[in-house]
């Protein structure tokens, strides 16, 4: 496999319009993807933007001509029903045969439980994924389908717009039982940083156990990495511009039933900046971002994308496609 890299443009934390000219410009300068978040609520208030992925994406398509686009993640199951998401991404890949790819997971309660849903036990959204992957393959492939399964039901539901080539699929999982999924199911396995023995024991073993279960080759599935950064020749800059996501490295906020931005903001601001690098890499050399990516890349991750909240963004994309993408690319690509 080849490997990708990615330009991570958020939504949340920049208006739309600001988020495209970003994605433009990580096209100009060499990226090979375009992600994006799919939220209802941002992880924090102040400041905080929230605009909808799939008309993004739409215009995104047009802005630009080669870079592979899609979500990081989409949860497929609650207020989305996953009929209609695989009508929007089946949308994507008619207008642009090719490019359009989805992530999916299990989701989080922030952009659940505000239009009145509950936020159901891990063991009911795992089978709501599972189903719901189902159906997005069968819509993509097949005419009047039906399906009955516990969560979700398809009666004759035909596509009359299918995409023109296959969408990639990817499922994200931090832990063993959606990696197992992954391996059953997905094209790429998609998850982020943990220390090396949470790869080697845990989360590859069980996604070659659900790949062979499934009578799937396990190196032929993708492993894609998300690596949220900041990068400025001065340090202390780079820091305060990535704590607008301190909340992120909290745990507890992919778990629990918590919705409200400005609630999961004060938890965040309890975050030391040592707190911050456990989820965060910020550096003030370039070298030492190439290396950080490299890590990853040697631990069998072939699709990386790069989520930066850096002082300057433009000069991050920029520098980076001069100076980290050609190594990158000459090095690792076959």
């Amino acid at each position: 496999m080849n490997f990708t890299l990615g330009y991570y443009s958020d939504i949340t934390q920049r208006t739309p319009s600001q988020a495209i000219d970003y994605a433009v410009l990580a096209e100009k300068e060499g990226f090979d993807a375009v992600w994006t978040g799919d939220h209802f609520h941002p992880w924090v208030h102040t400041d905080a933007k929230c605009g909808f992925a799939w008309v993004w994406l739409g215009a995104l398509g047009q802005r630009t001509s080669r870079v592979m686009m899609g979500t990081g993640l989409t949860c497929p199951t609650l207020r989305y029903h996953p009929a209609i998401v695989a009508q929007a991404y089946a949308t994507l890949g008619d207008m642009y045969p090719g490019r359009a790819f989805i992530a999916v997971g299990t989701g989080e309660a922030m952009n659940e439980l505000p239009l009145g849903l509950k936020w159901p036990p891990f063991k009911e959204r795992k089978e709501r994924l599972e189903e719901s992957v189902k159906i997005m393959r069968i819509l993509w492939t097949k005419e009047f389908a039906n399906f009955r399964g516990r969560y979700y039901r398809l009666r004759s539901a035909n596509l009359y717009t299918k995409p023109k080539k296959p969408i990639p699929l990817y499922i994200a999982a931090n832990g063993p039982t959606i990696a197992e999924m992954a391996g059953k199911y997905a094209d790429g396995f998609l998850t982020l940083p943990f220390p090396d023995n949470q790869y080697k024991d845990v989360l590859f073993p069980a996604l070659n156990k659900g790949a062979r279960e499934a009578g799937r080759d396990p190196d032929k599935i993708e492993k894609l990495m998300e690596l949220q950064m900041s990068y400025d020749e001065d340090y202390d800059k780079a820091v305060q511009s990535a704590k607008w996501w301190a909340p992120t490295v909290m745990p507890i906020f992919f778990k629990a039933p918590i919705s409200d931005p400005r609630e999961i903001e004060a938890h965040g601001k309890l975050v030391s900046d040592e707190g911050l690098l456990t989820g965060w890499f910020i550096s003030n050399s370039v070298e030492e971002h190439i290396k950080n990516i490299e890590r990853y890349i040697k631990l069998g991750f072939n699709n990386i994308h790069l989520q930066s909240s850096s002082p300057d963004e433009s000069k991050f994309i920029q520098t980076f496609g001069k100076e980290v993408l050609p190594y990158l690319r000459e090095t690792y690509s076959v």
